[in-house]
């Protein structure tokens, strides 16, 4: 789950600072790669941590219940990043039917 955290912070890192200093480098797909990549992550890590770790009656351990809840946290986050895919993907979809390069202005010709 470390793993998990500091690849969605690299990730978060790229689609919110690369668009806005280093357009050259933001593509849309890449984006929706990684996206999806930090999705699986979440939901694998989530699941093994259940499997082997997780309890659901702690009786009072404090370590239990802290294995409970990055479960419980693992899933929202694997929750919050299948609405950025889901989102991101829709407008990947979109956008595929609309030219990427505005149209050539026509030159003004006074009459």
């Amino acid at each position: 789950m470390v793993f998990n955290s500091v690849f969605s912070l690299v990730v978060l890192a790229y689609l919110a600072l690369t668009p806005l200093y280093f357009a050259r480098f933001f593509h849309r797909y890449a984006a929706l790669g990684l996206e999806s990549v930090a999705m699986i992550f979440w939901f694998a890590g989530s699941i093994a941590l259940a499997a082997n770790w997780a309890h659901p009656r702690c009786g009072g351990n404090s370590y239990c219940g802290a294995v409970n809840a990055a479960v419980a946290f693992g899933f929202f986050l694997w929750a919050l990043f299948t609405t950025f895919v889901v989102v991101d993907a829709s407008e990947v979809l979109r956008s595929r039917r609309q030219p990427t390069t505005a149209p050539a202005a026509k030159p003004y010709v006074a009459a």
